[in-house]
């Protein structure tokens, strides 16, 4: 019996975008059983030749349509996890950068093919609200990390966090 190929290694970045009224945007996919919805943040894969700042002001572009953005410093890292897309497994290794933004109207019509079949919805958020919520955030823990960057600024060296 053949082995699994090892997976295959997909650098992204996530961005915090957080406006002037302390409220972090994230998106949303999948409903799942129980009717809740994974949130996540802005962001998605590196392409060849882009380095990590350039991918997520691409990003950004894309999934929000905001063009001036200044891109602040990576504060955090995720632990690296595999998923399994259309029968690939790729191992996602992803860094987090902050950027300051006045509230602004998202524009989607960016958006890649896979994320108009995945993305169900995007809103702003502040931290009671994500303390509250039921459903799942990504990184796990969000709350607490949005809320001690708030209070803390930006880590001097990025913490690792999960998802």
């Amino acid at each position: 019996m053949p082995l699994d190929p090892a997976p295959i290694l997909r650098p992204s970045v996530r961005v915090l975008l957080i406006d002037n009224a302390d409220q972090l945007l994230l998106f949303s996919a999948g409903e799942r059983a129980d009717g809740t919805l994974r949130w996540f943040t802005a962001g998605g894969g590196v392409h060849p030749g882009e380095s990590h700042e350039q991918a997520a002001l691409r990003e950004i572009r894309e999934e929000t349509g905001l063009t001036d953005v200044t891109l602040g410093r990576e504060v955090w890292r995720g632990r690296p996890w595999t998923t399994v897309r259309n029968g690939v497994t790729y191992e996602i290794e992803q860094r987090y950068f902050l950027a300051r933004v006045t509230a602004f109207e998202i524009d989607t019509s960016g958006f890649e093919d896979f994320e108009r079949a995945t993305i169900t919805g995007h809103r702003w958020w502040t931290v009671s609200e994500l303390a509250a919520t039921n459903d799942p955030l990504r990184p796990a823990g969000l709350p607490q990390l949005f809320a001690h960057l708030l209070s803390d600024g930006p880590p001097d060296e990025p913490i690792i966090v999960s998802g």
